[in-house]
């Protein structure tokens, strides 16, 4: 353990992850799942991309914001899911200005995501209910737009948080009692008032979370009822088959968000806080490229023409 002394004080500034320590007979299980589901998520989701960049027909908004949530979920797994691995094979061991910095973009990631979804479920909305100004609506600049404003709101918020959580002082144990640097376990190291932090959390957490899933829900009951207006046909049955694969995504993804970082009481035991946690870090991502785009036909055509292509050279 790294520490620094002041005075008679001793300041960490190495941490221990302790992983998934309450299943040690576990571990084997753990590391192969999680080993297979991260590469079928980065394999699932650079599919997606690389999709949806060769081919002039995806060039539309769906596919170009679905492009960024692949390229989103492939970045924000990798900054936890190697670490975790790695924490199962040993103890894991990350310096203060490390964790930090995972904390950082896996939350600021975490929260683009919010709000790229939300984007999704509104250009959704809008193509169905609104289908002859669509074009006008969404077009190249407006989706570029909304894209941009994700990503650097996400960064935004995540900034004032980690500057603050850098301000504390942690003198007791190094010990982490997750797979990566989660806000809880960090500040609950503590040893000095973090009072201020966790009132800034608890309010962008709430702005960040309700109102994207609000939009989400709104975007998706007027689209219900679009849709119910629609005579009984092939075209009704998928369209609620879409909507209703993506609110089970969608509402997985909230809803874990939402219990650990607005309503943490609700979580009693660490080890459900954990399973929890692997919701939103490795299983919702793997299901994201299924759910969203491996299921549309649009693009298994281009896959498949891209692997034949392949073949013949």
């Amino acid at each position: 353990m790294e520490t620094t002394f002041t005075g008679n004080q001793s300041i960490i500034t190495e941490f221990v992850l302790l992983g998934f320590s309450e299943l040690p007979d576990q571990y084997f299980l753990f590391f192969i799942f999680s080993t297979i589901v991260y590469l079928s998520t980065i394999l699932g989701n650079m599919l997606i991309i690389v999709a949806v960049v060769s081919s002039p027909g995806l060039h539309t908004p769906m596919y170009f914001f679905l492009a960024n949530l692949s390229f989103l979920e492939i970045l924000y797994t990798s900054t936890v899911v190697p670490k975790m691995l790695a924490s199962f094979l040993r103890k894991e061991a990350i310096s203060l200005a490390g964790c930090l910095l995972q904390f950082f973009i896996f939350g600021s990631l975490v929260t683009t995501e919010c709000f790229l979804l939300a984007i999704m479920a509104y250009d959704r909305y809008l193509a169905i209910c609104y289908p002859l100004h669509y074009s006008l609506l969404m077009g190249s600049k407006h989706c570029v737009g909304l894209v941009v404003t994700a990503w650097l709101s996400g960064f935004a918020v995540g900034s004032p948080i980690v500057t603050l959580m850098a301000q504390l002082k942690f003198c007791d144990s190094n010990h982490i009692n997750h797979f990566y640097c989660d806000f809880k376990p960090v500040v609950g190291l503590a040893c000095s008032d973090s009072r201020v932090l966790q009132a800034t959390t608890f309010i962008l957490s709430v702005i960040c979370l309700t109102i994207p899933f609000s939009l989400i829900l709104t975007s998706y009951a007027r689209i219900l009822v679009a849709v119910l207006k629609v005579p009984t046909g092939a075209r009704r049955r998928k369209a609620f088959s879409t909507c209703s694969s993506h609110l089970a995504v969608v509402s997985t993804f909230y809803g874990t968000l939402i219990v650990m970082y607005i309503a943490p009481s609700a979580v009693h035991s660490k080890l459900l806080s954990k399973v929890f946690a692997l919701l939103y870090t490795v299983v919702t991502p793997i299901f994201n490229p299924v759910i969203y785009t491996l299921r549309n036909k649009e693009v298994h055509q281009v896959l498949k023409k891209l692997y034949l292509r392949q073949l013949s050279e």
